[in-house]
């Protein structure tokens, strides 16, 4: 089947975690929510539209949300129920077709030009799903078609939130010719300079540029974004796609400089990837500990073992080590990270990788 013929939807619940604790909590509708984080420290792991119209965004130190928006209220996650939900939105994407990858817990990749229901049109199954997604759960969605993933994924950014947008074969090539380098699924601030630095600002610009220009400077990315460039993507979408680790970090609004200050701030880390295998039967033998000092350097430690970690404090026993074998410090510490990969992903349900925010 020619790459044009396929009909993929890319679907997007609209402010996830924010909007099922709005739902949830009627007194916080219509009002800035930060998921995550506190007044003080953490970051922000979703926000509301409401806050996002003070420019509080994921991924926020919680200090620089507050300082946007002042009477934002700050909510703890509920990460056991937003996979609950994220696993009944599941089951109404498998009733259209078995071809679903999921990407995280609040959007997927579906292939329907195959679909169970027999529907000719792509609109009408996205129609149908976002209609069935907020009948059944009172939540929102965006949905992107198109005839590949990329160009489907750029599709349900236009129409935010609660919209659909259509890309068709005709308009692809049009439609990345005018998106910025950045907006390119992949492209991180270290790609885009370099982008940058070549005098690439666009896809026209990409375009402009021969297969061997790009693969010299960016090896097999290069005939990614080179085709890409024209429009053409052809990456099938993978139901099988497996995790690959769980992990979890904080930012501190203040630097931690002592080893009992670090080690404390590692237990609700620990805590959170732990209650993630808790629940899903996941299970690692790589422990990999990340600490970023306050001058931005960043190092990472990793230890693999010969058999799964099984218990929350065997993995405290891990990442408090590898944390110690980093003394000392030369300076303060502000963000920690850990992650556990190496999964028994081949033992048990496959599902897809996440990266837990505190």
């Amino acid at each position: 089947m020619p790459v044009t013929d396929r009909r993929i939807a890319h679907v997007d619940l609209d402010a996830f975690y924010a909007s099922v604790e709005q739902r949830d909590n009627p007194e916080l509708r219509g009002k800035p929510v930060a998921v995550g984080g506190s007044r003080e420290r953490g970051v922000v792991a979703a926000a509301s539209y409401e806050a996002r119209r003070f420019g509080v965004h994921s991924a926020m130190p919680s200090v620089t949300a507050r300082r946007k928006c002042p009477h934002l209220i700050f909510v703890k996650p509920r990460f056991d129920v937003y996979k609950q939900v994220s696993l009944q939105i599941r089951e109404i994407f498998h009733e259209y077709t078995p071809l679903v990858e999921p990407l995280s817990l609040d959007e997927a990749y579906l292939d329907v030009t195959e679909n169970l229901k027999g529907i000719a049109y792509a609109t009408q199954i996205a129609r149908e799903i976002r209609a069935r997604i907020f009948e059944e759960t009172g939540l929102t969605a965006s949905a992107g078609v198109s005839y590949c993933r990329f160009l489907a994924k750029m599709a349900s950014d236009q129409r935010k939130p609660n919209g659909m947008f259509v890309i068709t074969p005709e308009m692809g090539p049009v439609f990345m010719e005018s998106l910025l380098i950045e907006k390119f699924h992949g492209v991180g601030p270290a790609t885009a300079a370099k982008f940058h630095a070549l005098g690439i600002f666009t896809g026209l610009d990409l375009k402009s540029r021969p297969l061997e220009f790009l693969q010299e400077r960016f090896g097999k990315a290069g005939s990614y974004y080179y085709w890409l460039a024209r429009g053409i993507d052809d990456r099938p979408v993978r139901p099988d796609r497996t995790r690959k680790s769980v992990g979890a970090e904080n930012t501190f609004s203040a630097d931690l400089s002592s080893l009992d200050e670090m080690k404390a701030a590692l237990q609700p880390i620990i805590d959170k990837v732990w209650r993630y295998c808790d629940q899903s039967g996941v299970r690692g033998r790589t422990v990999t500990l990340k600490v970023k000092f306050s001058d931005f350097q960043q190092i990472t430690r990793s230890r693999t073992l010969g058999a799964l970690v099984e218990s929350r404090s065997g993995l405290d026993e891990i990442a408090t080590g590898l944390l110690v074998s980093l003394l000392p410090f030369g300076q303060p510490v502000r963000p920690l990270g850990m992650s556990l990969s190496a999964l028994n992903t081949d033992e048990g349900p496959q599902s897809p990788q996440l990266s837990l925010g505190l």
